[in-house]
């Protein structure tokens, strides 16, 4: 708290030297990655919170750091005696960080923010709003960088690789000539792309930039003749260059790439997409530009059948490994020393044991007890948890595989659970079951679908602050977008290949969490004088555990619904195992 402390105070006497009133910290990068490499962590580095959501502002006497709710308790902890107080985003009584400004800050005082780090989009907007009380908003000052120069990590440096088509199932060809005709449609002869997943998906290259998730820093630029990709040009083996050439791609240096807008020409019309494009690239491009949706964001999200059919064999690996572990677990548990990291640990032993297995897909959360009510709990030495056997384990992980990518929870009753536990546990089950068989309109968002996941716990006053469902990348990030299941409201429609999460969940604090998460896809369930109608198909493979359900609060079509994916779980899984892990897995899929 102490170097949070001198960090802070660095910031004022800069932003005192610069008349600075106000600076705004997001916890993002240039590329509005949701993980970023740790060069770029600077809203971690300014306040100590390193959750995945959360933006901090910094007056001249004040600090504040907003958040939502999966991060209340961590931020609560991280923010101890820093001298930063906890904003909790969302709650009726929380201004927002426009509002909080406007009522601290006078008429021609100014706020600061790093052009990279704010999209389009939200420089128009906090602009807009700060403007109607007379505050001014300095775009060209990056403080932080002023001060972050001791220790400060470099931009990673590994090389890339390209991901070949039997994975892709589209060569990046194939995808640049699909641009390039919704260009044309809109009227416009160039794009920009700067999010790390899109440049990924549509050159069909990976990389270790960041961690958990296979990308690799760049941008990529399209118009109506040529492909661009600014990279690290250290980057690029012989291998790539040739491939890239194949595929109609030219290399430039990333750091080039505010000079290359600079000089296109004036008559160039160039898209971007307002809501991911950085300031500063928009403030460097003098030609025509154009507010455009990323295409790339809605082709991504909806996976081709070459895509899915590696995501069903990555399930089926992934679900050998869990079962593995969840036997190991149980074995162990009350014999041996087991914490939240050495289980953690063992897990990723587990994956990667398995064929195509390329890294996990997120830091693993293994909440014991207590810390299992912390909806993003990381696990540090600090606070590595000893497992009793009682209480619950939440645990959620998943894995990359050059193939797929997953992601799964699991609660585990490690000693015999109680009955507000079993209770709760079946709540949430119920509320899963619910999603899972959903079948809707095409047409349907999240947003209509999210209370079917909600309902059982709203009729017991009980609910959960996070969403109920995120997109998931092929070999790419594991939260993607554009949809999602959630009650905010997004225009989205879910539509035949998306894969998504179904997570609800549910915690109590200081005593445990509770949630149960398989991916699904979505799929055509039949066509009628009614419309198109659409359904789910779980996705991922491993068992759930019998021993925190109340049986009696399941109805018989619930029953059957975890009878016949337990059946499923043990057909595609009991082949890959030896004759005691399988017996372990008919035991744990039986019948309820």
């Amino acid at each position: 708290m102490k170097q949070i402390q001198q960090h802070l105070q660095s910031l004022r006497t800069l932003m005192r030297k610069h008349n600075i009133a106000a600076v705004i910290v997001p916890g993002t990068d240039p590329h509005a990655s949701e993980y970023s490499p740790s060069h770029w962590k600077e809203r971690e580095w300014i306040s100590g919170f390193n959750g995945s959501a959360g933006t901090v502002v910094v007056t001249t006497t004040d600090a504040g750091l907003w958040t939502d709710s999966r991060y209340f308790l961590q931020a609560e902890e991280q923010l101890s005696d820093s001298g930063i107080r906890l904003f909790k985003d969302g709650l009726i009584e929380t201004p927002s960080i426009e509002t909080f400004l406007i009522e601290t800050l006078a008429q021609g005082e100014c706020v600061a923010v790093n052009a990279e780090m704010f999209s389009i989009a939200a420089i128009n907007k906090l602009q807009n709003e700060l403007q109607k009380h007379g505050i001014n908003l300095n775009t060209e000052y990056d403080l932080l960088g002023e001060i972050w120069t001791n220790n400060r990590p470099s931009l990673p440096s590994e090389p890339i690789f390209c991901l070949p088509e039997t994975y892709t199932g589209k060569s990046a060809k194939e995808k640049i000539s699909n641009i390039r005709t919704q260009l044309k449609a809109n009227t416009c002869n160039a794009v920009l792309y700067s999010g790390l997943d899109e440049v990924a998906w549509l050159f069909n290259i990976r990389g270790n930039d960041v961690d958990f998730n296979p990308v690799a820093i760049a941008y990529a630029f399209i118009d109506e003749t040529e492909a661009y990709l600014f990279i690290d040009l250290k980057k690029l083996t012989a291998e790539v260059v040739a491939q890239l050439a194949k595929d109609g791609i030219t290399p430039y240096d990333y750091s080039k790439i505010t000079d290359f807008l600079s000089q296109l020409p004036n008559k160039t019309v160039l898209a971007l997409d307002y809501n991911r494009i950085n300031f500063a690239l928009f403030r460097h491009a003098h030609c025509e530009k154009r507010q455009m949706p990323s295409a790339v964001i809605d082709a991504k999200s909806i996976k081709n059948e070459i895509e899915l059919k590696g995501i069903r064999s990555a399930m089926i690996r992934d679900g050998v490994a869990l079962t593995k572990f969840l036997k190991w677990l149980e074995e162990n548990i009350g014999k041996n020393a087991l914490t939240e990291l050495s289980i953690s640990e063992k897990l990723k032993k587990f994956r990667s044991e398995q064929q195509l297995f390329a890294g996990e897909s997120f830091n693993t959360i293994a909440g014991y007890a207590a810390h299992g009510a912390i909806v993003h709990y990381a696990a540090t030495t600090e606070s590595d948890a000893t497992l009793k056997p009682d209480n619950f384990l939440l645990l959620d992980s998943g894995g990359q595989y050059f193939d797929g990518t997953t992601d799964i929870t699991r609660t585990i009753a490690l000693g015999e659970p109680t009955a507000q536990q079993k209770t709760d546990f079946t709540l949430v089950l119920k509320g899963h079951i619910a999603l899972a068989q959903a079948k809707f309109p095409y047409g349907t968002r999240g947003v209509q679908l999210d209370i079917l996941a909600r309902q059982y716990l709203w009729q017991h006053g009980l609910n959960y602050g996070h969403g109920t469902g995120h997109g998931v990348g092929h070999f790419l990030c594991v939260h993607e977008g554009p949809q999602n299941i959630r009650t905010d409201l997004n225009p989205t429609i879910l539509k035949k290949g998306m894969l998504i999460s179904n997570e609800p969940g549910l915690y109590r604090t200081n005593q445990y969490g509770i949630r149960t998460e398989n991916l699904v896809t979505v799929i055509e369930c039949e066509e009628n004088e009614f419309g198109c109608f659409l359904a789910f198909e779980t996705l991922t493979l491993c068992p759930i555990d019998k021993r925190s359900i109340y049986a009696d609060m399941l109805s018989e079509n619930e029953k059957q619904w975890l009878n016949a994916y337990h059946r499923t779980v043990f057909e595609r899984i009991a082949p890959h195992l030896t004759d005691e892990e399988r017996a372990w897995l008919k035991e744990k899929t039986a019948e309820l």
